[in-house]
């Protein structure tokens, strides 16, 4: 009997070290033969290819989430068989509770995947694969039951992880199984990650249906199928209160209802006297206080619960805020000021934030991750105004926020659920942890609000090139090092676009700097003076910066009707005294984009790219590759660099001298500022006939972005890749990882990846004249808004995957993303 025993034990030891039990994998030969992405001639073509793609990546997302099944179905076997043994691990009862309706989950998709792999593999116009949609569509009431399990579920799992070694270990270590085109055999994955695989699988199952559909004529006999697995798919959603949006439920009390998110956002908490940063939520019967856990690389972010309060227990005293206030830590006014000019905004995706958070990548979160740690010293810094929270029955709380609106809206929210009937409730351990591990996926606000998004109703503002001189400065005082930065507004960021020279021990600093600089929806233009300090015992700490004194700022509004004359337009902006005079003109957007191919096709500006190269016999332009190794070599450290415009003349200089062709270019380049360099080469990408990324591919690459479902837009973004032109692939390829390695210098040069898409992309990408001439008269608006949004997306997309490679890219083999 005890050998018996010991067999079935040494089969559980297997599950954890043997990888051989995965002998019998499934036979799946890659469901995708690609060829080459034939581009789209007619709408109904068009549809039918988009509409593989995104079976083919859906189809490679189901081979992992069958794998993800089979690793979890693993240990039930031999869990079971030590169940009726002396030594049993969990009970039979336990084992049923915690791999409930996996097995039918697991049969059920692997059926789903065996019937559509074939139609995959074989199509055409005339396949149709609406009815296999449908047919699973009607199976979701096995999920409705391994919901309504669901929290028992893991409550078990942990209890059991809690009283039994073996198990835990097991239940921290199973093996999934990769792809067959992945190169890692196998992943490690934790039980209750896996156990949330099918409640994900769920809302993914529907976001593929609209991208189906999408994607289907109307005509088409897939159409009314697919129309009614979606109706029943948002109708099953509805029933497990999980809508498509998951910001709007949460998890559900122990008295079955619903505990909904309100609001959230982030907050400065007061605690002995030092400021801490949290994100608070605020749901029907509750306020959560929690913060950001420190994660391993690449997994996803998670919230650690600080505290949280019943909203039973929660009351507004009528003493007021500002009344006796603790000691808090706070700095001067013009150190906040100068933490504000330093910081590099990233734009805010608002198109993006009214979606589900479900299909964003690791990388997305890593990037809201980083920008979160750059503004956060100033969020922290900034507030003074006073709120508290009372506990009737515990502790009080007090937070600082930045403003009296902000905190009257808090206030209100909270006012008004007060109102209700509200019952004191209690979490247990486990009941708080699933909470806090839903906040991630319920919250509304991503990024720290240092600056406030533009409201929809106000003017959409400038899109193009605003053309600035930096003249003089007057009424100095005193002599002084001085230089001006101009910043614009961007999507409701203010970004640091230029910089004049320092001008040396003088009271009227002449300058004469001509700048180009980039608009997307701005409105604002600020000038700010500073004194440059050469003391070095005045570094700064935390960013390696020498801190300069700012003399002086101010701003001027863009108005259109002053602006886009032809013609310069002089302007003065006074500042504490100081006067600086300067001159600006504005160049619209789609007279910008209009391409002008050079008449000297002996240079390499407004020259194409495969002449050159083929001119050259290179792969990459030469000009390409030398700004790139100038900019690697001392410019890589730069604050700014890409964003900070060069002075216009020495850009024209170098771009004389690349078309020239001239002896001396090394030379020049290595004595020409670096943001001149950094300028050139984003003018040789802007001077091409047809953007880098080509006219032709334009509308896909816009169509391959929207796309809802990661696997399948995986799919589509490589497909279009390995259909550009050789040169073109091969500089875009190139300058990507040099992207990569200027991001990785970010804590010194605040350039993150999102910065160098919004930089790049608009530049790389750009929609063709007869498509602009199509919607000429809304383009400086609502269009130009949504597509430059969308451009700096497809490079962001591409700046955050893994290396691609270009021989791997032409042997066709696909990339599938493993988080699904």
């Amino acid at each position: 009997m005890e050998e018996d025993e010991d067999e079935v034990l040494g089969l559980l030891d297997k599950v954890l070290e043997d990888e051989d039990l995965f002998d019998n994998e499934m036979d799946l030969d890659c469901p995708f033969t690609p060829v080459e992405l034939r581009m789209f001639k007619g709408d109904m073509e068009k549809g039918l290819e988009m509409k593989k793609l995104v079976l083919s990546g859906f189809l490679a997302s189901e081979e992992i989430y069958i794998n993800q099944l089979e690793a979890l179905l693993l240990p039930m076997k031999p869990l079971k068989a030590t169940a009726t043994t002396s030594k049993p691990v969990l009970t039979m009862e336990q084992i049923d509770t915690i791999f409930f309706m996996i097995q039918d989950i697991f049969e059920i998709h692997k059926e789903f995947y065996d019937a559509l792999f074939p139609n995959i593999q074989q199509w055409d116009e005339k396949v149709t694969v609406g009815h296999l949609f449908q047919k699973l569509a009607s199976q979701l009431g096995v999920y409705k039951a391994f919901v309504d399990n669901y929290k028992v579920a893991v409550e078990t799992a942990e209890k059991c992880s809690q009283a039994n070694s073996q198990f835990q270990k097991i239940s921290e270590n199973l093996k999934v199984k990769g792809p067959k085109e992945s190169k890692d055999c196998t992943t490690t994955a934790t039980m209750e990650a896996l156990l949330y695989k099918p409640i994900d699988r769920v809302t993914r199952s529907t976001l593929v249906l609209h991208d189906l559909l999408k994607h289907t004529p109307k005509d088409h006999p897939d159409f009314p199928l697919l129309q009614d697995a979606l109706r029943i798919s948002q109708n099953f959603l509805s029933s497990i209160n999980e809508e498509i949006d998951p910001r709007r439920t949460a998890v559900t009390t122990p008295k079955g209802e619903a505990r909904q998110l309100v609001k959230d956002g982030f907050l400065v908490e007061v605690s002995e006297g030092t400021r801490k940063l949290r994100h608070v939520f605020l749901f029907t019967d509750l306020l959560l206080c929690a913060k950001m856990k420190k994660t391993a690389v690449g997994r996803h972010q998670q919230y650690e619960c600080k505290w949280y309060i019943p909203l039973a227990d929660v009351s507004f005293q009528t003493l007021d805020d500002s009344d006796s206030l603790p000691h808090v830590q706070t700095l001067p006014e013009h150190e906040i000021e100068e933490m504000k000019i330093k910081i590099s905004s990233i734009k805010s995706e608002i198109q993006k934030e009214k979606k589900a958070q479900k299909g964003q990548s690791r990388n997305v979160d890593r990037l809201r991750k980083k920008m979160n740690e750059q503004e956060s010293c100033l969020l922290l810094h900034s507030p003074t105004i006073p709120f508290r929270i009372h506990n009737k029955h515990g502790k009080n709380h007090l937070f600082l926020l930045s403003s009296d609106y902000e905190r009257s809206e808090w206030r209100e929210s909270i006012q008004k659920l007060l109102k209700k009937d509200l019952q004191p409730c209690v979490l247990s351990s486990v009941e708080l942890q699933v909470l806090t591990g839903s906040c991630f996926k319920l919250r509304t606000v991503h990024n720290i609000p240092v600056t406030s998004n533009k409201d929809d109703e106000e003017s959409p503002g400038l899109y193009g090139f605003l053309h600035v001189i930096v003249h003089k400065a007057m009424g100095l005082k005193e002599c002084a090092n001085m230089y001006c930065t101009l910043e614009v507004d961007s999507f409701g960021y203010f970004v640091s676009k230029a910089k004049t020279r320092v001008f040396r021990d003088t009271t009227e600093p002449q300058w004469n700097e001509e700048f180009e600089i980039e608009l997307e929806g701005s409105q604002c233009l600020r000038i700010l003076c500073y004194e440059k300090c050469y003391d070095k015992s005045k570094l700064n700490k935390d960013d390696n910066e020498i801190v300069d004194k700012i003399m002086g700022k101010g701003q001027v509004q863009l108005d259109p009707q002053t602006v886009q004359s032809k013609n310069w337009h002089m302007d003065v902006i006074e500042m504490n005294g100081i006067k600086v005079e300067f001159s600006m003109k504005f160049t619209s957007r789609d007279l910008s984009l209009k391409r002008t191919p050079s008449k000297k096709q002996s240079g390499v500006f407004g020259v194409k790219i495969s002449v050159v190269t083929k001119r050259e016999r290179s792969k990459v332009p030469y000009i390409v590759r030398q700004c790139i190794e100038e900019v690697e070599k001392r410019g890589i450290d730069e604050v700014g660099i890409y964003r900070i415009s060069g002075v216009a003349t020495d850009i024209q200089a170098l771009k004389a001298a690349f078309d020239a062709n001239t002896k001396d270019i090394l030379m020049m380049l290595s004595d020409m500022d670096i943001n001149a360099i950094a300028g050139t080469l984003k003018l040789y990408f802007r001077e091409l006939p047809e953007p880098l990324l080509t006219d032709r591919l334009y509308p896909a690459f816009m169509e391959g972005i929207a796309l809802s479902d990661p696997a399948a837009k995986e799919n589509c973004m490589m497909h279009l890749l390995r259909s550009l032109p050789d040169p073109n692939l091969i500089t875009f390829l190139t300058l990507l990882e040099h992207l990569k390695r200027v991001a990785e210098k970010e804590p010194v040069n605040k350039m993150s990846l999102h910065n160098l898409a919004t930089v790049f992309g608009p530049t790389l990408l750009r929609p063709s004249e007869s498509e602009s001439s199509k919607a000429h008269i809304t383009l400086a608006s609502d269009i130009w808004s949504h597509d430059v949004m969308a451009q700096v997306q497809v490079l962001l997309y591409y700046l955050q995957h893994p290396p691609i490679s270009f021989a791997e890219l032409k042997k066709n083999t696909l990339y599938f993303s493993t988080d699904v």
